[in-house]
């Protein structure tokens, strides 16, 4: 998630900012194996004068060297089988991606590129150096990110639970304009001709219908006559069946028909006060996807789906023909390469891109995502009021962080114990 990859580069800007560079001719020795990799001596050293200079400066206590020596160490060990999990899965951060990371970087820090470049100078870092550690930080939080992931499972159940409890929260305070329309069931009219009357006015009302004027003509209500006004209310002021059905949902919301004792009733939230709105894009996409093999490489990869794109511009094929035809994306693929209506965050980071911006009809070069190679075109773009979902958006995402940082400490922990780690014996480990 892009929480993640704003505390790694926060700590790391933080600290490599304060960094002394070590004298490689004297500290370049192996300190620890860790799996096919390995950690410098000088990355220890570095890192303990840079620990101790932050703290020096935010005067802030340290443990006492052994201990401080031995967490630098862990942290590395950590940071390395991270970064070789990125590479196992093929996850890339071109220079485009790298670039805009750098230059939020020197944002946040209230600088420019240039200030920034200087500022690592005085420190005595290199910036072609400084440049590949923040590329190995968005790999390595990249694949933490796609692999912990995979270990989410959320239920609907508690998504709803949370959302219920955000919504008392948030309705204590929201008002409502309600319209309302009752139909009566009576002994003169059954309950199926009052429900396919009430299925017809709303549906007129869905196509345009003045609200006011069906509640003139049809409703049996107590605000009939004032058009079914009943005017600002909040949620615990309404009649329990209006309070039942309104859940958020946005202004100009048609709600019912819902049945009571008496017979059915329509609702329409006809204004909104106390209630942020939420208006997002979504995207209409379809993509291409090829997998890499033993046989085939990334390259071959590259080729083939240049030349898939080649004929689709020619107009010897169409791109729905084409992923029919080739993409490895199976849901995708029988729709033709279509992934319907989506918000471009449901998308890894890659992909997101991508989506976010490409013009509407254009076709993305190849590009490689922790899935296989893609190519990717935009067909539409549409803004949509998501008021009525926005709780349970957010209750997702309480969720979902919550368990998101409970899984990536546990997967931390099984990559460490899983990992071959052998600490290189030298005079700094007898002090």
């Amino acid at each position: 998630m892009k929480l993640w990859n704003k505390i790694l580069l926060g700590l790391f800007v933080a600290s490599q900012l304060k960094a002394v560079q070590a004298a490689p001719s004297e500290l370049d020795g192996v300190a620890v194996i860790v799996n096919t990799g390995v950690v410098l001596q000088s990355d220890i050293e570095t890192s303990l004068k840079t620990i101790r200079a932050n703290a020096k400066d935010n005067q802030q206590t340290l443990p006492d060297d052994v201990t401080l020596r031995a967490q630098v160490i862990e942290k590395l060990i950590v940071d390395t089988i991270q970064q070789q999990e990125a590479d196992r899965i093929g996850v890339r951060v071109d220079d485009n991606r790298l670039n805009k990371a750098i230059e939020d970087i020197a944002k946040n820090n209230k600088q420019t590129l240039e200030e920034l470049n200087s500022s690592l100078t005085k420190e005595g870092l290199n910036y072609v150096q400084f440049r590949e550690q923040v590329r190995k930080e968005i790999a390595a939080s990249e694949a933490r990110n796609a692999l912990v992931r995979r270990r989410i499972n959320i239920l609907p159940a508690e998504v709803d639970n949370l959302a219920d409890i955000l919504a008392k929260e948030t309705n204590a305070t929201v008002q409502y304009k309600v319209g309302h329309i009752q139909l009566r069931v009576n002994e003169d009219n059954d309950k199926v001709t009052v429900e396919a009357q009430a299925n017809k006015i709303v549906n007129e009302l869905n196509a345009g219908a003045d609200f006011q004027t069906m509640a003139y003509t049809y409703s049996k209500g107590p605000k009939a006559l004032q058009g079914g006004d009943w005017g600002w209310m909040r949620k615990e002021e309404m009649p329990t069946i209006f309070a039942d059905q309104i859940k958020l949902q946005g202004k100009g919301s048609i709600i019912g028909p819902f049945r009571s004792g008496v017979g059915f009733h329509i609702l329409k939230i006809e204004d909104i006060k106390g209630l942020e709105t939420v208006a997002v894009t979504e995207v209409k996409a379809r993509h291409i996807l090829i997998k890499p093999t033993v046989i085939l490489s990334d390259e071959g990869v590259k080729r083939e789906l240049l030349e898939i794109t080649r004929k689709i511009e020619a107009g010897e094929a169409t791109f729905g023909e084409m992923a029919q035809q080739y993409s490895q994306d199976p849901g995708s693929a029988a729709q033709k390469g279509e992934l319907g209506y989506q918000t471009s965050d449901i998308y890894v980071p890659e992909f997101k891109h991508q989506v976010d911006s490409l013009r509407i009809g254009e076709i993305s070069e190849p590009f490689k995502t922790v899935h296989g190679w893609h190519i990717l075109e935009v067909m539409d773009r549409r803004e949509v009021d998501r008021t009525d979902s926005a709780l349970k958006n957010k209750a997702y995402r309480i969720i979902f962080n919550r368990k998101f940082n409970e899984e990536a400490s546990a997967w931390l922990q099984e990559i460490r114990a899983s990992a071959f780690v052998e600490i290189v014996k030298d005079d700094q480990d007898d002090n």
